[in-house]
């Protein structure tokens, strides 16, 4: 996960994650770019392997702003079609820069894969 996920100006030696993927368990993500730091968190809700993860997700500047990611995954010929989905975000403020980090991070896991 440190190898793709975050802003594409992220110091990737910054990176550092802590991840229990089962309901119940916790993540917390966090790197640097120049200018900032970074951390969110939250709770694994949903867990089936290879299909689903459904958590919560807070930034750490901002835990009162809580929202939900749904990450499918299903077979798609010779690869795996992934659709995430980011609920429940405080404003389109919120939701558009949401979309560009996980486009970012998208991005370069497809590179990671590549």
């Amino acid at each position: 996960m440190i190898q793709w996920f975050g802003r594409a100006d992220a110091r990737r030696d910054s990176f550092q994650a802590d991840i229990d993927p089962k309901v119940g368990g916790r993540f917390r993500v966090s790197f640097s770019t120049d200018q900032e730091y970074y951390q969110v968190g939250g709770v694994y809700r949903e867990v089936v392997p290879n299909r689903l993860l459904v958590f919560s997700w807070a930034w750490h500047s901002t835990p009162e702003r809580e929202s939900q990611v749904r990450v499918s995954l299903q077979p798609d010929g010779d690869g795996t079609l992934m659709t995430v989905h980011h609920e429940q975000l405080f404003d389109s403020a919120a939701r558009d820069g949401h979309e560009r980090g996980w486009m970012a991070s998208l991005d370069q896991l497809e590179k990671s894969l590549a």
